[in-house]
């Protein structure tokens, strides 16, 4: 009977603290990710908001000339392509096999003369015409090899295509028949495409090593020892060529300069911002290829960090806090990029500073507790005077550059799967469904 009593009364005492009014304290109020600086300042809390203003910008001409990296060219430096104000789809060919629970497309088309070359998920290359006719393709899985693995990239240069593959090697193609020429084994998976520049062809693979290859013969030049990282992104970035040097990212979010003759070491930086809050920022792999414009040099994470690097010391200019989901397209004194959380932002090349961001589909779900899968979003390139991002629910997007306005959509079958190509006034763009479509 105690013990009956005792527990009615603390039941009693429970539900009467229960009613009593929790006591509002008075000040500010912030979000847990404010900088520190504002609460002490007593300024308003503007996490996450940014204030969005229309800036003149003067794009370079637009030019129609082959895409043969992932990103343009051996800089990632594509410029303005040459499109139509009104582009369509003129075009779609199946080429292999699309995206599936374990299997993903993750490398980006690349344009040379009148061939579009791709890969699908199970590491299959073909080539298309530029009128859309399927020419040839060729299984790059090796002999007696089983298991099927995602991962890889294309490259054309001096008259071949190569490509990196997840099973852990560089092959040389003929591009007339497919046929393999040479096969280098890395040791280790190559998720990033390579890049080809004067006779030779540089890749990193996932355990930290960079190589340096003969594109006529296969025969190794020099390999640099980087540090290893378990985990990491499928299609991360790829090394950049400019001048002497090549520029390699690398799975540790280090970005190492190195002499294209030797493979002796310039300088050695680091991007290693992370977007307080997010689980996904920990995974600190380069997934915005460096691109050379001048004397800098661009590089992002996708944790949230995008950098401007002097290109002859490494030296840091300015950094922004948005990682960069693929190769930032650079115009008109501006740096425009896919954000770590689907934005597209234009940043001022000269400072960093965001000129305009535009949120784009984020999650898949509209529902608060249904929300886990995102929206991959792929991009941007400038075409046409206009900045336009390939999205894998269904869409090719087209933003005004001065002011981030949508100005235009064109329906994609099978939603984007990699970073879209430019070349000879057509965008074209790998879908998640194994076809590659052609818009003019």
């Amino acid at each position: 009977m105690m013990k009956t009593t005792t527990a009615l009364v603390t039941l009693a005492a429970l539900a009467v603290a229960g009613c009593q009014r929790e006591a509002t304290l008075p000040g500010q109020r912030y979000d847990v990710r404010a900088p520190l600086e504002a609460s002490l300042s007593g300024a308003p809390d503007t996490t996450g908001l940014t204030a969005n203003r229309a800036a003149p910008i003067a794009l370079p001409p637009q030019r129609a000339g082959s895409w043969t990296h992932r990103g343009g060219n051996a800089q990632h430096l594509a410029g303005n392509g040459a499109l139509s104000p009104t582009p369509t789809e003129v075009w779609s060919v199946r080429f292999g096999d699309g995206n599936s629970k374990r299997q993903r497309i993750a490398a980006a088309p690349v344009v040379a003369g009148n061939q579009v070359f791709a890969m699908d998920a199970d590491t299959r290359v073909a080539s298309v015409s530029t009128s859309g006719q399927l020419q040839w393709t060729t299984q790059l899985r090796p002999s007696g090899e089983r298991s099927q693995i995602s991962g890889g990239g294309l490259a054309f240069g001096d008259g071949r295509l190569f490509a990196t593959t997840g099973y852990g090697e560089l092959v040389a193609l003929d591009p007339s028949t497919g046929a393999v020429l040479w096969r280098q084994d890395l040791g280790a998976a190559a998720i990033g495409a390579p890049t080809v520049e004067g006779g030779t062809v540089y890749a990193v693979a996932r355990d930290g090593t960079a190589w340096a290859v003969d594109a006529g013969t296969g025969r190794v030049d020099w390999t640099v020892l980087g540090t290893s990282e378990i985990g990491g992104m499928l299609g991360t970035g790829s090394p950049a060529v400019a001048g002497g040097e090549v520029i390699l990212p690398f799975a540790t979010g280090e970005v190492v300069a190195v002499l294209r003759q030797s493979g002796s070491r310039s300088w050695t930086t680091a991007v290693a911002g992370q977007r307080r809050g997010r689980t996904y920022a920990l995974i600190s792999d380069i997934t915005g290829d460096p691109v050379v414009d001048g004397q800098r040099v661009y590089v992002g994470n996708q944790g949230g960090q995008t950098v401007a690097v002097e290109r002859g010391t490494g030296e840091r200019i300015w950094a922004a806090k948005e990682g960069a989901y693929g190769p930032v397209a650079v115009g008109g004194n501006s740096v425009f990029l896919v954000s770590d959380e689907a934005h597209l932002v234009r940043l001022d090349a000269a400072t960093g500073q965001t000129i305009w961001s535009v949120p784009m589909p984020y999650y898949q779900a509209k529902k608060i507790r249904k929300r886990a899968a995102i929206v991959a979003h792929y991009g941007p390139v400038i075409a046409g005077g206009r900045v336009i991002v390939a999205s894998a629910d269904g869409l090719l997007r087209m933003f005004d550059p001065t002011n981030g306005n949508l100005v235009g959509t064109v329906e994609l079958d099978g939603g984007a799967a990699a970073q879209p190509a430019v070349a000879g006034g057509a965008v074209y763009v790998v879908s998640t469904d194994g076809r590659i479509h052609a818009f003019r």
